[in-house]
Order: structure tokens, then sequence, then C-alpha cells
């Protein structure tokens, strides 16, 4: 393991989180962290020369369609249901004097 996390990072990674740990979860939690930093050294040492960037790993694409309006102007049908109307909007009580 290279990568050697202290005890002051575990501390500072639980104030972070919020967390209380005890003695034991901070241990585990400084071997996973290891093992994840090992991990991530191992990714760095593959040949990525002519690998094509990415942003994800399956072939997605954006699908547009056109803006088709699918209803009409039904101010009219709603301000019926309005308590009050003036000028084509909705007018109600009001709620501070």
């Amino acid at each position: 393991m290279a990568n050697i996390i202290s005890d002051e990072t575990i501390e500072y990674v639980g104030i972070l989180a919020k967390l209380e740990l005890s003695g034991e979860e901070k241990e585990q939690a400084k071997k996973d962290m290891g093992s994840m930093l090992d991990y991530i050294d191992k990714l760095g040492e593959l040949d990525t020369k002519g690998v094509e960037p990415m942003s994800h790993v399956f072939p997605v694409k954006n699908v547009f369609r056109e803006d088709v309006v699918t209803n009409e102007d039904m101010r009219d049908a709603v301000l019926k249901n309005a308590p009050g109307e003036k000028n084509g909007m909705f007018t109600v009580p009001r709620t501070f004097e």
C-alpha cells in the first residue's frame, strides 16, 4: 500500500461528513481509503494512448424534437373559475393590509 492515510485525514473526513467514528471504524476507513488510492494508482499505469476521451460509457445523444403547441389559448375558460377577474388576470382577496 503506497498511499498511507493518516489519522488526521480520517478525523478531518469524519468532521466533513459529520460522522463520529469509533476506533475500529477509523481503522477500517484508513484501509478502505488506502485501497481506493491504490486502485487509482493502478489505473494511472494503464496505456491510454489512442483511446478517445468520452463523457459516457454508452453512446448517448440528445434527441431533439420540434416544439408543437398542443393546446390553444384557454385564458377565458380558466378565468371562469377565478374568484375574480380584472384585465384578463386573477383577482384575489388581500392577504396583507
